[in-house]
């Protein structure tokens, strides 16, 4: 019998399997998968996808997401204090032109908040402190990025980036479905329909995340070979990144003092990054700057999903193996 359960156990495979067919088809059939390159299309399935995942996401106890202070603090820590250090510092190598900067802040000084925590369960970490941060990840994330921007980038960041555009993504892919998905919860508290639509809710997640996937890299992956020369520079960042964060977060998991599985979800969560969410955002930037933003994003995706792949291995047999805090 085919069951959420299973869907949900054998969702990497099938992100996998979408991945190569969306790489397939827009590099070879691109004339086709252009039908796919809609900014209102996208952002259209990236919100229902949003509202997906948040109706997963127990923002009516919130309140228990700061039960576990020192793992709060240490995902705080690793998102917050060494990601941007690490981010601004790799930034340094890159070409100093403002979009290709700003793709790399846009989608590394983000954390991610709904694959991520798959990858925390395979990589035997704990997904249910995991998924009770992300409300707090997706508040603070929200909040701290435009500060970043502006540390970084300066008056760069106003020059290439209407505020008008953001806020309009924002809005269409963050605010309604979050508004809508915590409605829901309110309501479900209360009554046995509200109920049954979160439990129905639950299946969108990990469908949509395979439609949004061939979506957004079918349609956009062929915008690559225009900018190669600048995509090329930019891969070597994403995979020192990777490289990277999981030891500075081993670092940060052993000051807090936390139990393995705890340790596992704060490096998961310092290496995943944000892509699908903040892709809708460079889309609403204008002409030429939108294509090469989105290309860096896109790059972002597909390298990350792969060095998941490698994640899910090595966190917790080499990085934090069990009985190696102490």
């Amino acid at each position: 019998m085919f069951t959420r359960e299973k869907l949900e156990q054998n969702q990497v495979w099938l992100y996998v399997a979408v991945l190569i067919l969306a790489v397939g088809l827009g590099l070879f059939a691109p004339n086709l998968m252009k039908i796919l390159d809609n900014h209102l299309l996208i952002s259209f399935i990236i919100a229902v996808l949003m509202y997906g995942m948040f109706s997963q996401i127990p923002f009516t106890s919130i309140k228990e997401s700061f039960g576990n202070r020192r793992f709060v603090l240490a995902i705080l820590t690793a998102n917050y204090v060494a990601v941007p250090i690490v981010v601004w510092c790799l930034s340094q190598f890159l070409p100093q032109q403002s979009p290709v900067i700003l793709g790399v802040y846009l989608v590394l000084l983000t954390p991610c908040i709904d694959y991520v925590i798959v990858f925390t369960h395979l990589g035997r970490g704990n997904e249910k402190l995991m998924l009770l941060s992300t409300p707090i990840l997706f508040v603070t994330q929200m909040l701290l990025l435009p500060v970043y921007l502006y540390l970084f980038m300066g008056s760069e960041a106003a020059e290439v980036v209407s505020a008008g555009t953001f806020i309009e993504a924002f809005l269409i892919i963050i605010v309604v479905p979050l508004l809508l998905a915590i409605a829901i919860q309110l309501f479900s508290n209360k009554n046995r329909r509200g109920k049954l639509l979160i439990d129905a809710s639950a299946w969108l997640p990990v469908p949509l995340m395979a439609l949004t996937l061939f979506v957004v890299v079918s349609s956009q992956i062929d915008k690559l070979s225009v900018h190669m020369d600048l995509i090329i520079k930019v891969i070597p960042i994403y995979i020192a990144f990777m490289i990277v964060m999981p030891f500075i977060s081993r670092l940060i998991v052993n000051w807090f003092g936390l139990d393995i599985e705890a340790g596992r979800a704060v490096i998961f969560s310092a290496g995943t990054r944000n892509s699908l969410v903040v892709l809708p955002l460079a889309l609403a930037l204008p002409g030429d700057l939108s294509t090469l933003v989105s290309a860096i994003i896109v790059t972002q995706t597909i390298i990350e999903l792969a060095g998941e792949l490698i994640f899910i291995r090595i966190i917790p047999d080499l990085i934090l193996r069990d009985k190696s805090i102490g």
